[in-house]
């Protein structure tokens, strides 16, 4: 879960439509339940009332905005259309404000007080906007909030989610889901390695990939929640997603033998091909950081086995240079290229393992997840901005799990890297939780849901305010379950039919299976003769078959095989039928055979259901 380091609240009164009644006096009593905790709470008298004669009212464009979002999200919250207005406030009004000139409030701070009208006001309109995220936590408990004041401002300036959606394509709801709880919990970058369909090189685009328009809805919603969309394309390892089609883009060992997911650095068709990905990248994320990855090069084996690589960087470097001043030399001209374009280069940090003379340029950003020679104390002695991206924080589909209790209880906080505890948060930018598909059968989308939403709030407390802002785990996790999702959220675990036995027709096409919903929200598809419907042939990526065109069978049934779960997708005249794990849907033949493929490619049988 996760909580902030707040320091105000909230005043009130009641508001209504006619005459103004008095104002409620209680006692005052101890903060208001929001995640982040609000760590500075002055209480007063009394309290505020939202009612249907409230309105919301904005001073400045920048005001003005987050006004907007903050009426769109008090609509999905069920609190009615409340309009947007300008002028001076009035009993039961919410007032957005914005004033540079408040620097007590930090570079992103807010206050917000409540008397017989609530107020926000930020230096910005994003510091603004996170005074909302609180005041829409305060009204998942009811319309009436107590009077008080706070100034809150965060502890880290980077406060993050990373999510592999690399090979293993994730669904563009449970993004936007992640997106809009982010904001709520006040969250501000979402990191994605992911693969965009490519113009410029058709040969790369296998699945699982995303277009265009949906990265730029993405993005568009990033936006208007405040959460920053870093992407990544991992280089110069990790790059078979993009050149495993171009063997003349991969290195070669000792053998001779190509590695297609080895990027070789010591060719400018290399450098070149990496940095036109991320100019065709640059059309759809807005963002201003790029994350090239750089961790795992030489996995499972060593620079021995390249003897191109220490020859590039003797020619470059001279005699004493090192197979890694040439892994370095690749990261530096990556940075080089993303400042031109006014980005700031961001990379994992398990490839600085000091055995390098050429050093990393400065700016650039390290994610430090793994214990190596070169300390997180040393990046930052050296320049490097650190951000805290500790295996601890990792969920891994069918794998590691972060203990989130247990790191609550130890008090655990950005400071505590892997192999290093800190003693100051100085050079420290923050930390994020990270997601990674290493088995991506081994769990649903939505399971892995689930799974990461403690992490989350706990990653927004602890990057926001105090460790610890309740005696106990158990109190911790009450305090999330009362403020719930962020509006707008979706319940992607619906199904839209109930459990039975339906014929399922689709042109020519019919076949009768019994549906039972899965406990995390998919379906099971049984035939007459009790086998369920299935995707497994083709080749295997992360012990996924995504390969398209493969066949969708009839295997026995297991409860266990998530390969067995589907999504009943709504489409016009019916539904689609999207596998939960490889996140392609069911097509038919001209034979009438079933096979999967992404909607862009193939399209999707539309299934009409009758009961049986």
């Amino acid at each position: 879960m996760a909580w902030s380091r707040v320091v105000g609240a909230l005043v009130g009164l009641v508001l209504v439509a006619a005459p103004v009644p008095a104002v409620a006096r209680t006692a005052a009593g101890p903060p208001p339940t929001t995640v982040p905790a609000l760590s500075d709470w002055t209480p007063g008298q009394g309290s505020y009332l939202f009612g249907s004669g409230s309105r919301i009212v904005a001073g400045g464009q920048e005001a003005v905005d987050v006004a907007r979002t903050l009426a769109d999200d008090l609509r999905a919250a069920g609190h009615g259309s409340v309009p947007v207005v300008r002028g001076g406030a009035r009993t039961g009004d919410i007032v957005v404000g914005v004033d540079a000139s408040r620097a007590a409030l930090g570079a992103e701070g807010y206050e917000l007080r409540a008397d017989r009208h609530l107020s926000i006001t930020g230096r910005t309109g994003t510091r603004a906007f996170y005074g909302t995220r609180t005041l829409l936590q305060l009204l998942a408990r009811g319309d009436r909030v107590p009077a008080g004041n706070t100034v809150d401002v965060p502890r880290y300036a980077e406060r993050g989610v990373g999510v592999c959606a690399c090979y293993i394509h994730i669904s563009t709801e449970w993004l936007e889901n992640l997106v809009r709880d982010m904001a709520y919990h006040k969250l501000n970058q979402l990191l994605l390695e992911l693969k965009v369909k490519s113009d410029a090189h058709p040969e790369a685009n296998t699945w699982g990939y995303y277009t265009k328009d949906e990265i730029r809805r993405l993005v568009a919603l990033g936006e208007k929640y405040h959460v920053e969309i870093v992407p990544e394309i991992n280089s110069p390892g990790h790059m078979d997603p993009w050149i495993e089609n171009r063997p003349d883009l991969q290195l070669t060992d000792s053998d001779g033998r190509k590695q297609p997911s080895r990027l070789d650095i010591t060719t400018p068709e290399a450098f070149a091909h990496y940095t036109s990905l991320m100019d065709e990248y640059a059309e759809v994320f807005t963002s201003t950081s790029w994350h090239m990855g750089a961790d795992e090069y030489m996995l499972g084996t060593d620079f021995a086995r390249y003897p191109q690589v220490l020859a590039y960087a003797r020619q470059k470097y001279g005699a004493n240079a090192t197979p890694q001043d040439a892994f370095v030399d690749f990261v530096n001209r990556v940075h080089a290229h993303a400042a031109d374009r006014g980005r700031a280069l961001r990379i994992w940090n398990d490839g600085l393992t000091g055995a390098n003379t050429v050093p990393v340029a400065a700016g650039t950003t390290v994610e430090h997840w793994l214990d190596v020679a070169v300390k997180p104390s040393r990046l930052i002695a050296d320049g490097h901005p650190v951000m805290n991206a500790a295996y601890s924080l990792y969920l891994v589909r069918g794998g590691f799990h972060t203990n989130t209790r247990s790191l609550y209880e130890q008090d655990w906080d950005p400071r505590v890297f892997e192999g290093e505890r800190l003693a100051s948060s100085e050079g420290v930018t923050g930390a994020k939780i990270s997601l990674w598909p290493d088995n991506g059968r081994g769990e649903t989308e939505n399971e892995v849901a689930v799974a990461a939403d403690p992490a989350l709030r706990h990653l927004a407390q602890v990057t926001w305010g105090a460790a610890r802002p309740d005696p106990t785990y158990a109190q911790f996790t009450a305090r999330a379950a009362a403020i719930g999702h962020a509006p707008g959220w979706r319940d992607l675990t619906r199904v839209p039919v109930p459990d039975g036995t339906y014929a399922f027709r689709s042109g020519a096409t019919t076949a009768v299976y019994t549906l039972r919903r899965t406990p995390d929200g998919y379906v099971t598809l049984a035939t007459t003769t009790g086998r369920c419907l299935e995707t497994r042939g083709g080749r295997l990526t992360l012990n996924v078959p995504l390969e398209p065109g493969s066949a969708v069978t009839e295997e026995p049934c297991a409860a266990g095989n998530t390969l067995q779960r589907w999504q009943l997708e709504g489409v016009a005249g019916g539904y689609a039928l999207v596998n939960a794990i490889t996140r392609m849907a069911v097509h038919i033949t001209a034979d009438g055979r079933l096979t999967q493929y992404p909607p862009d490619q193939r399209p999707a049988a539309v299934w009409q259901t009758v009961t049986r």
